[in-house]
């Protein structure tokens, strides 16, 4: 590492975006997988909006591609789908 002040200041705002990123998508992924596991219709359906905002906010931030989001929300809908038959 450099000894200048701008790369110093550079490591420290990059190691508070790690920290930022690692939360977002830890806590959307227990989202999904408690989301997943999920058989009840309504309690699906109540959470469904949550997750998929969770999922466009990581997308937005550039947690996770926007083509990544989209798959990810296609099948929770599609379980949704599924349950509601």
């Amino acid at each position: 590492m450099a000894n200048h002040a701008a790369t110093k200041k550079d490591v420290r705002q990059a190691a508070k975006r790690r920290d930022r990123n690692r939360y977002y998508g830890k806590t959307t992924r227990n989202a999904i997988r408690e989301l997943k596991g999920n058989t009840e219709k309504k309690v699906y359906e109540e959470a469904l909006p949550n997750v998929v905002s969770m999922i466009d906010k990581m997308a937005k931030r550039g947690v996770i591609h926007k083509n990544k989001a989209a798959n990810l929300k296609s099948k929770l809908t599609k379980k949704a789908n599924a349950i509601a038959k």
